[in-house]
């Protein structure tokens, strides 16, 4: 199968503190690919790296057949536009309705008329779960569930190959985090998409992830799907994963 990212011999440090240490992965494409580990073993600085929102300091990143580590400055920007990044928080813009969120990526980055924004956005609005009338309302009038599609909408407004979800489901009652699983199901299969996903929820690992790398004392301890983990000589996977029926 082909890999759509490979990570191999990376390394990670903060002045004197170093987070990684050879590190080797490869994203499957069409998969929903995970991340995971204990806090503080830098998966979400790993997801940063990739979307080149973070400096590593050795070893090598591969997305879409571009190394990170010598890239000019149009690939760059080309391969921006090839992925979209849902952040924890959302991050969306508290000034702007849900509408001109999810349309700044196409004002910003295309020459589409602003008719067919406005389509794109509607239909994008739409495919996340989302009402038509959602689009005026302002971040601070809706739901976190909401505030989470909402972000995901923008995510998808360039209709990326890759997805990139940093622990979309935090913060999310129950109910709306399975429902939110669902959609990333749903999304994957419609769109065609890669998917890399930084979780530590349980119930969303089993429900929606292929394959994961745990990342655990600064290299990847396991890679593979979720059946075999259960082997691994690991004090976080034994303990994190220990409520599971086999």
């Amino acid at each position: 199968m082909e890999n759509i990212i490979e990570v191999k011999g990376l390394k990670t440090q903060f002045d004197e503190r170093v987070i990684h240490e050879n590190i080797t992965l490869s994203v499957p494409k069409g998969s929903i690919y995970g991340l995971l580990g204990p806090s503080g073993c830098g998966k979400t600085t790993l997801l940063k790296e990739m979307v080149m929102l973070q400096e590593f300091h050795g070893g090598e990143i591969e997305v879409l057949g571009k190394r990170l580590q010598e890239i000019s400055y149009d690939d760059a920007m080309g391969l921006r536009r090839q992925w979209g990044v849902l952040f924890q928080a959302g991050a969306l813009f508290s000034s702007l309705s849900i509408r001109d969120n999810i349309a700044l990526p196409l004002v910003e980055y295309s020459n589409l008329s602003e008719a067919m924004i406005s389509e794109i956005v509607a239909f994008k609005i739409n495919i996340v779960g989302l009402k038509a009338s959602d689009a005026y309302l302002y971040p601070s009038q809706i739901s976190g569930g909401m505030k989470k599609k909402a972000a995901l909408a923008r995510a998808l407004a360039m209709d990326p190959k890759l997805l990139f979800l940093d622990e979309p489901t935090s913060g999310l009652d129950p109910i709306s985090a399975r429902d939110f699983d669902a959609l990333i199901l749903k999304l994957r299969d419609l769109l065609g998409l890669t998917i890399v996903m930084v979780s530590h929820d349980l119930r969303s690992i089993y429900d929606t992830l292929d394959c994961a790398a745990v990342l655990d004392d600064k290299k990847v301890v396991y890679e593979g799907n979720l059946d075999n983990i259960f082997g691994v000589e690991n004090n976080f996977i034994k303990t994190f994963f220990s409520g599971v029926q086999r």
